[in-house]
């Protein structure tokens, strides 16, 4: 099973589209991590900041995606996505991984998250990160929309069962793997 990990798109129909069309297309799921829609009071307008069109493309989705809210999304988001909008969290139990989802903005987990999966994922911060502590994985896809690192590579990332890859949506060009589940 291929996942596809986004977050943070903020409204940005062009981000949501080079990530789709580049790497999400081919996946079984997609993981979105919130702050779909809006870009929020602490956010530039992202390019191509279109709100009701991306809405429209995530309705018309033909693939399962599981998205969780993020701090920019409002209850009102719900009444025009027709997928639900899971909060705080979202659980995802494949055959190979127990997947907790967050959108990241809480900082603390509760405390027998590491003891109950060995997946987990977030976004918020922006910033693309992949490490390994105790068997347990953490991800954050980056920003496809908003990237804050030094060099705002927008960034998205797949699951499979050999890798864990976070992508640079603009070159293509793979930023951090991780490949030694062991």
């Amino acid at each position: 099973m291929r996942i596809g990990v986004i977050s943070d798109t903020h409204g940005s129909i062009s981000a949501w589209q080079k990530a789709y069309d580049q790497f999400l297309h081919q996946t079984d799921l997609i993981i979105h991590c919130g702050d779909l829609l809006n870009h929020g009071p602490r956010n530039p307008l992202p390019d191509q900041y279109k709100p009701d069109e991306l809405c429209a493309l995530f309705n018309a989705l033909a693939k399962p995606i599981v998205f969780v809210r993020g701090n920019c999304d409002a209850e009102v988001d719900q009444m025009i996505l027709e997928h639900p909008i899971e909060a705080p969290y979202a659980h995802i139990i494949t055959a190979r991984w127990r997947i907790l989802v967050h959108h990241g903005h809480q900082n603390r987990l509760p405390a027998k998250t590491k003891n109950l999966y060995n997946l987990i994922i977030s976004g918020h911060t922006h910033l693309p990160s992949l490490t390994k502590e105790n068997g347990v994985i953490s991800l954050n896809p980056g920003s496809p929309a908003l990237p804050k690192n030094e060099s705002k590579t927008p960034t998205i990332a797949v699951v499979d069962a050999s890798s864990i890859v976070i992508w640079d949506i603009e070159t293509g060009l793979e930023v951090q793997r991780l490949a030694d589940y062991g």
